[in-house]
């Protein structure tokens, strides 16, 4: 036997192992990057603030971009820059409440879908009614989405952007507090915190609009309870007057297994 053969067995043994070794690597590495996409994906699919956060990172991303390889800024065209849609695709209730909505506050219909539509689909994430969101928006603000108050609240839900600053930084900064939707869900989420605080509507309600401690909160609540119930039945197909009495139910906290108030019980949803 020449000397050299088990030498050469050795390196191909050797050989053969290190490219076992990198396939192994490989596959495993492949395995890694297809489980993180995954929880990414996860990620992004169950949280809709993280995807619309990730959303607006890719595309500032993508102007830098665009930016630095011609000279010259992707302006987005004014439909895709409208905070809008068209009525005639929301569901039935959905699009009874926007109609109702535009005649009473003279607003336009399109624009008043995207706040409905983002009204029911934060307050079924957050397990509100979204009819209770939007009765807060009308009366906070008439759904003017730059209003501001004396004493600094903004927005649709007038919040008080230096107090929930936080709130607003997976949005991109308290900026966003004059963006409806971003507004809404900030605004959407305090006002859940107040109702749980609270252990009722009428209370959270109370504590939204700062008089948690007053035995007076210049008839605020009672506006909200009564647009809340006209929005409620607007919902289920009623003709309501746009304004004039209406009994509003009381509505007594539904204490859950840890005690607390059920905010779906108390909010209808």
């Amino acid at each position: 036997m020449n000397a050299s053969t088990p030498l050469r067995q050795n390196v191909q043994a050797v050989r053969s192992d290190i490219a076992r070794g990198l396939i192994a690597i490989t596959r495993n590495g492949f395995a890694l990057l297809g489980l993180t996409l995954i929880f990414g994906l996860t990620a992004l699919l169950t949280q809709p603030d993280l995807r619309l956060a990730s959303e607006a990172e890719l595309l500032g991303w993508l102007q830098t971009r665009q930016i630095a390889t011609t000279g010259s800024e992707v302006e987005l065209s004014a439909i895709d820059r409208a905070t809008a849609s068209n009525p005639q695709n929301l569901s039935k209730p959905q699009a009874a409440v926007a109609y109702w909505l535009s005649k009473k506050y003279r607003v336009a219909p399109e624009p008043l879908s995207a706040l409905v539509t983002a009204a029911y689909d934060t307050g079924e994430r957050i397990q509100l009614d979204p009819t209770l969101i939007l009765a807060v928006m009308a009366v906070e603000s008439r759904f003017n989405p730059f209003a501001q108050s004396p004493v600094g609240a903004q927005g649709l839900m007038q919040v008080m952007t230096r107090i929930h600053s936080e709130k607003y930084e997976v949005f991109g900064g308290s900026l966003a507090a004059f963006d409806p939707l971003s507004n809404l869900r900030v605004g959407a989420q305090i006002l859940k915190e107040c109702i749980a605080r609270a252990g009722s509507i009428e209370a959270g309600l109370k504590s939204y609009a700062g008089a948690a401690l007053s035995d007076d909160d210049g008839g605020y609540t009672s506006k909200v309870m009564a647009e809340f119930t006209r929005l409620q039945q607007v919902s289920k197909g009623r003709t309501v007057a746009p304004s004039g009495p209406i009994t509003v139910p009381a509505v007594a906290p539904t204490k859950g297994p840890n005690g607390a108030a059920s905010i779906a019980m108390l909010s209808g949803v």
